[in-house]
């Protein structure tokens, strides 16, 4: 059955799976997750600690942020997660922060990147170098994204972990200079870091198949240009996240993080029809590349996404159709051009 409710929603992106309790119990020490308001932060920080608390295991999950939307930060102290609120750019603010030896780095800046460059690459790159400084005794989780490779051509299955990276615009290319980072870290420090190239995670507010599912419930042309996507429901990208903790390595342990398949714009478009008994309006013809990822590491080292793409399309669906909230985010997935 689809999330009944927003605190259905919720309940559901943050429960922890058993492999993620298991390992809260026998991951030793405080939790700290950097750039923690975004999108997703908020339900992997309620999961980290609902699962250090199922595994009886005591420790500090903290988030830290800017917090700027009203509310934010009680969100989370609801749910007995500690706040620091800061501005990570700030001056000494990274410094000042407190020890833990496990580190969770969301921070990061996409949208809006274009015409705010320096900005971009401050937030992108040069921060990682500050935290990496910081905690380079502790074990580090670092978000990246598939953008780092740039498109491929659809038949060859998405992009590998070993394959060369091909980022296109500024923000991919600071996405890698973060990376790099980390990477520096990793060889020179012995920090162990897992390097988390995300590809679309999908929460019912916001994602690829949300952006797709709104354009075809308001009456609006879905552009197929960008013909293909791979995504993975938000509650089992949260899961694998953690997990990759205990993959943190020296050198740094790359992995694509997406769901099982590749996905046809036009064909979700259609689905979405059916579902929503709406006519669908195609544009476009299908490029022969797209921003694809192989998630076949994924699979071996953290385990298979328990929600499957059929099931999140009828979640999405019935969300929409019945006046789910929206975040008012659209992924731009769209873009071929590499500015967001």
């Amino acid at each position: 059955m689809p999330p009944a409710s927003l605190a259905d929603l919720e309940e559901r992106l943050s429960r922890p799976t058993p492999a993620v309790i298991e390992m809260m119990s026998q991951l030793p020490g405080d939790i700290i997750i950097l750039g923690a308001a975004g999108k997703m932060g908020p339900s992997l920080a309620r999961m980290a600690k609902r699962a250090s608390d199922e595994a009886g295991t005591k420790r500090r999950v903290i988030a830290v942020s800017r917090f700027s939307s009203p509310g934010s930060a009680e969100e989370f102290m609801q749910h007995g997660i500690e706040v620091i609120a800061t501005d990570l750019l700030s001056a000494n603010a990274v410094a000042y922060l407190p020890h833990a030896p496990n580190v969770i780095y969301m921070a990061g800046m996409k949208f809006g990147s274009t015409g705010q460059e320096s900005m971009t690459w401050a937030m992108n790159a040069w921060l990682p170098g500050l935290v990496c400084e910081r905690y380079h005794r502790s074990r580090i989780a670092a978000f990246s994204t598939g953008n780092v490779y740039g498109l491929v051509p659809v038949e060859h299955g998405g992009s590998h972990e070993e394959d060369a990276l091909n980022p296109k615009g500024e923000y991919a290319m600071s996405c890698l200079g973060r990376e790099r980072m980390f990477e520096y870290f990793s060889q020179t420090r012995g920090t162990p870091v897992s390097l988390i190239r995300l590809n679309y995670a999908c929460d019912l507010r916001y994602g690829v198949m949300v952006d797709i599912a709104r354009q075809v419930w308001n009456g609006e042309p879905v552009d197929v240009t960008m013909g293909w996507f791979n995504t993975i429901w938000q509650g089992d990208a949260n899961a694998l996240s953690l997990l990759s903790l205990a993959k943190a390595h020296s050198p740094a342990w790359v992995v694509n993080l997406t769901g099982t398949a590749t996905l046809s714009v036009r064909e979700v478009a259609h689905t979405f029809g059916k579902l929503f008994g709406k006519p669908v309006q195609i544009t476009g013809q299908e490029a022969p590349d797209a921003l694809l990822s192989n998630p076949y590491r994924s699979f071996v080292e953290l385990g298979i996404p328990f929600i499957r793409d059929e099931e999140l399309t009828e979640w999405v669906a019935q969300w929409i159709s019945t006046g789910g909230e929206s975040l008012g985010k659209p992924t731009h997935f769209e873009s071929r051009d590499g500015k967001f």
